[in-house]
């Protein structure tokens, strides 16, 4: 009897030790890269792009307490002779216990963070909100999360609004609210709103619902952005909706279809973002050879709502390698 319960106390004891909460990080390595044609009119044009990489670190200080730091260096576009810029994307620190989690410092932000994971090809194509620049995918500020049930959660956040390319240049911060909500299996359902501005203020509303099992996907998603950039009257809407199917193995079918709009000020005749308003179309097939790896051979075409402009249509072959 003695040497079963001096037994059993050893055992107890390692398994304490066992469970004791270790210290523990790893580097975070993504890469984006592709090579597209582009075919306008008759015309056509080709190139080879890395279009980015991240680069970063997530440390866990204690069960409660974590970190990341993330590089982000990709091609700054808009005509600049860069090649390359690295910017800070995340630099964070986290607190996680129970249902509530807390996020200070430069973090991702929530308008389309939950979108953006269901459609779940980043390194193909932004989320609709993203691409069309509605809000940057971190900022610097803080959010709050609690997760009341399993039926539904919400988070609060402020930041900055500059996004993180341009941390501060004034006083004024977004604030922000949504809710996300999963009524029955497979089916999610989210709505968000902000507001940023000082005499003319910016409105936000996102709203997003999603099937998705593990070998279908369907998100549908209507954003609305009231005084774009803080400019009175030019308001920025827009849907998107995109199926992922797999039908077996390692293949992945990828279809959307992308409406971006906007309204007609009072005196013109044309909407105020006719330049870059239209429909994107994208079809194609996602391939994953290896753990870490995938590749995706697709089609997109762009119509321009202004008539002046050409049909875009471009070949893409997209790869994502993760480490």
């Amino acid at each position: 009897m003695a040497i079963a319960i001096i037994g059993f106390a050893i055992a107890s004891i390692a398994q304490n030790e066992k469970q004791e909460f270790q210290p523990n990080g790893k580097p975070l390595i993504l890469v984006f890269s592709n090579f597209h044609t582009n075919f306008t009119d008759g015309e056509s044009s080709s190139a080879f792009e890395v279009q980015r990489a991240y680069l970063g670190y997530e440390h866990s200080f204690s069960e409660e307490f974590s970190g990341k730091v993330v590089l982000d260096v990709a091609d700054p576009g808009n005509g600049s002779k860069l090649e390359m810029t690295a910017y800070l994307k995340n630099a964070l620190l986290q607190y996680k216990k129970g249902n509530f989690t807390a996020l200070f410092g430069l973090i991702s932000t929530t308008q389309f963070k939950t979108s953006e994971k269901v459609w779940g090809n980043r390194y193909i194509e932004k989320s609709f909100q993203d691409a069309h620049k509605f809000n940057s995918s971190a900022d610097l500020g803080f959010s709050l999360e609690y997760k009341f049930t399993d039926f539904i959660s919400a988070d609060f956040s402020v930041v900055n609004g500059e996004g993180y390319k341009k941390l501060q240049s004034d006083d004024l911060f977004r604030t922000a609210l949504g809710a996300t909500v999963k009524p029955i299996d497979n089916v999610v359902a989210r709505i968000y709103v902000d507001q940023i501005g000082d005499e003319v203020k910016q409105n936000s509303l996102a709203t997003f619902v999603a099937y998705q099992t593990k070998t279908f996907t369907f998100g549908a998603e209507y954003n609305y952005q009231k005084n774009f950039g803080m400019v009175d009257s030019e308001n920025l809407y827009g849907t998107s909706f995109y199926v992922n199917y797999v039908p077996g193995g390692n293949i992945k079918l990828i279809g959307r279809f992308d409406n971006l709009k906007s309204n007609t000020l009072s005196g013109d005749s044309n909407s105020w973002n006719i330049n870059k308003d239209g429909q994107l179309i994208l079809v194609g097939l996602e391939l994953a050879p290896a753990k870490g790896v995938k590749v995706a051979p697709n089609f997109r075409g762009w119509n321009p709502a202004d008539d002046n402009q050409k049909f875009t249509s471009s070949l893409f072959l997209n790869v994502q390698v993760k480490f």
